[in-house]
């Protein structure tokens, strides 16, 4: 079969790679995973036990940096570490240095940057974009081609509709004084976005809350409140029968 995989990477038992696959110096694979066709996983990189990852998945990609990049790369960055169960789909990119925990769903197309921890049982749909420096909990879902900008916080039991956008700097990319003002958004346990929502630079959705469709949220949002409109204001409270601590065990 024709595939690489150094001689200092150790793999476990009943450990399945495909053709033309790359494993690299250092690389740890846990039992019983199975690696697609055309995959890369980058020097250190440890795959816990019984991973499913699919064709042309890069893991522990180093990222570029262009001479007008504000932030450089760091030379000694860490490798990726992926937790024990995961499924991660075709032509997903993760970067180094980014922790993730056990039995996520990481579907075609993803990317995940560098400094990013994840915990356990999130969706991160297809072609959803996770910049660096994101803290993520566990039992999220994050729908399709949603984006969540770099300096972002999210809790548990999170929710992000379909093409969601996030951002972090309110001078857009002009005036030095932005660099001591990049934050992104704060979700907070049980906060939702629906499909199509912007949510601009420091803003926090508290726990319970929820961002209508449509929305551009301006102004934090209060907890167990559903805001909508441009700019999102106060519609209604959430109704009890979709709070987290009444769905918790469903």
């Amino acid at each position: 079969m024709n595939q690489y995989i150094d001689s200092s990477a150790k793999l476990g038992e009943n450990v399945v790679i495909g053709y033309n696959s790359v494993i690299l110096a250092g690389v740890e694979i846990d039992d019983d995973c199975l690696i697609g066709n055309n995959v890369v996983i980058h020097p250190g990189s440890q795959i816990g036990k019984a991973c499913r990852i699919d064709d042309g998945v890069i893991i522990g990609k180093k990222p570029l940096s262009s001479p007008r990049s504000i932030f450089k790369v760091p030379s000694d960055l860490k490798p990726a570490i992926i937790g024990d169960f995961c499924q991660i789909g075709a032509n997903v990119v993760i970067y180094c240095q980014c922790t993730i925990g056990q039995r996520n769903l990481i579907a075609d197309m993803a990317t995940i940057r560098e400094n990013v921890l994840i915990g356990d049982l999130n969706i991160v749909g297809r072609n959803v974009a996770i910049e660096n420096f994101v803290t993520i909990g566990s039992r999220n879902k994050f729908e399709t081609n949603s984006y969540i900008t770099a300096y972002s916080s999210v809790g548990d039991y999170c929710f992000v509709a379909p093409c969601t956008a996030t951002s972090n700097d309110n001078y857009m990319a002009r005036d030095k004084e932005r660099f001591n003002h990049f934050k992104g958004i704060t979700m907070e346990d049980g906060s939702r976005i629906g499909v199509a929502a912007t949510i601009l630079p420091g803003k926090t959705i508290h726990s319970d809350g929820v961002v209508a469709a449509g929305a551009v949220v301006t102004r934090d949002v209060p907890a167990k409140t559903i805001v909508a409109g441009n700019p999102a204001k106060p519609f209604r409270e959430v109704p009890d029968s979709q709070l987290m601590e009444n769905n918790l065990d469903k």
